[in-house]
């Protein structure tokens, strides 16, 4: 009897033990270690000239990142936004907050800011990724509100146009045909309602969230990764980012910011989410 009791301790020692472990390994999960520049100021210069003396790819990711656009693109603006310290990690050089308490909940969570065009993803209240984007010209605009990611695709054919192949295609909005996939960014939003992300986020973003489960072709069991569009694009202004020069942190979104844009969809969100965790 004592040999039995025995051993259901140690069992109980162990189990408790592995759960403690696990739990450690998920907060160590969401430890970042994160490199914040000196100072965050930016002023204008050429963009041919700047590209001409600059190769290294971690300044041009920051580059392209704070100016809105990719590669293909930068060379073909007259002047750009640069940082004057580059030593930080990029998400210093964006707008959204690094964490945000309101969702500790919230396992996943995708947000596009329409005004700033950058877009980030949280775990548990903690910025994971982040980066820029180019969404809804005026004449076909982003739609705001909550979507969740539904099906994807690596490689597919926009509706729009079907000479237009689209990468890394994640769509939110089954119905409407809208969703995020690698496209051209001219560094303004210029798209027929889509989320135009350069290529690495695309695919970053593609393995990051989840798709919806489906019963059939018309029920879905469970939904996937949410996704928040908000806020409005001056049309007609000049592009708002244009304002760091003058004022670095005028993009700046704060935590309550975010919070007040999520709080009407949190019940539904973490509803869906306790489908997902069954």
């Amino acid at each position: 009897m004592q040999k039995t009791a025995l051993i259901a301790i140690i069992l109980y020692v162990f189990i408790c033990s592995c759960k403690h472990q696990n739990q450690n390994n998920m907060d160590n999960k969401k430890t970042l270690v994160r490199k914040q520049p000196k100072n965050i100021t930016f002023h204008f210069e050429k963009s041919k000239e700047w590209l001409a003396k600059n190769t290294d790819n971690v300044k041009l990711d920051i580059i392209l990142a704070v100016n809105r656009t990719d590669k293909t693109n930068i060379s073909k603006m007259d002047s750009i936004i640069i940082p004057a310290d580059f030593t930080g990690d990029l998400e210093f050089y964006l707008p959204f907050p690094l964490e945000v308490p309101y969702l500790k909940s919230v396992n996943k969570i995708i947000y596009f800011s329409y005004p700033t065009q950058t877009f980030a993803t949280y775990e548990n209240g903690i910025l994971i990724h982040t980066g820029p984007t180019n969404m809804g010209r005026k004449k076909d605009p982003t739609p705001t509100g909550l979507f969740y990611t539904n099906w994807k695709a690596e490689k597919t054919t926009s509706t729009f146009n079907d000479e237009w192949d689209l990468y890394w295609n994640f769509n939110i909005a089954n119905k409407l045909g809208i969703g995020w996939h690698q496209y051209q960014l001219p560094g303004y939003p210029a798209s027929h309602s889509c989320l135009r992300l350069q290529e690495k986020d695309a695919k970053y973003l593609y393995n990051w969230a989840d798709q919806w489960i489906l019963k059939d072709d018309e029920t879905i069991l469970v939904k996937g990764t949410p996704v928040i569009v908000f806020g409005s694009y001056p049309f007609g202004e000049p592009k708002p980012w244009l304002q760091l020069v003058q004022s670095p942190k005028a993009l700046n979104i704060s935590a309550d910011e975010i919070e007040q844009a999520t709080k009407s969809y949190l019940n539904g969100i973490l509803s869906e989410q306790k489908k997902r965790d069954l």
